[in-house]
């Protein structure tokens, strides 16, 4: 029993939060396909503010706290963003193979990690191979995807 001695957590913005949660998605070809659900599994453990999620999808965790559960659909401009055609970018196979792991195979569909100059890495899903050179697709894979987001707060740290 809740007592004003003994309140439950809300979730900050440096919180670490359990949670069970669900993405479905709206829009897109895939629309209707649910693309995570912890409910089904163990749930997760979330980090506020580090970028494991989109901080549009953190904000609706602020505030809440332990035992709430509730559904809402956001739009994608809210979750992962619009779609950029700036980040379809036709890479030559040189590049491909000097920035993978030794001995990849290519094939469309993929994702593939990349190393930055910097040192930092950064995946994109392979989209057509042509004769020397491939595109690939850097958005985000739930970028321009409207989602309905199913939420369960097990605890608040």
């Amino acid at each position: 029993m809740l007592t004003a001695s003994n309140p439950l957590q809300p979730v900050q913005a440096d919180s670490y939060v359990t949670l069970h949660y669900r993405f479905e998605l709206l829009t897109g070809p895939a629309a209707g396909t649910v693309f995570v659900d912890t409910f089904l599994d163990r749930p997760a453990t979330l980090q506020m503010g580090v970028g494991q999620w989109a901080p549009g999808l953190e904000a609706l965790l602020l505030g809440r706290a332990e035992g709430e559960q509730f559904m809402i659909d956001v739009p994608a401009v809210q979750a992962y963003g619009e779609r950029n055609p700036e980040l379809l970018q036709w890479l030559s196979r040189d590049e491909m193979v000097r920035n993978a792991p030794p001995d990849t195979e290519f094939e469309a569909g993929d994702m593939v990690e990349f190393v930055a100059p910097g040192g930092g890495r950064y995946s994109g899903v392979l989209k057509t191979l042509d004769g020397d050179s491939a595109l690939f697709d850097f958005n985000h894979p739930l970028a321009g995807i409207d989602l309905q987001v199913e939420i369960k707060i097990l605890g608040v740290l």
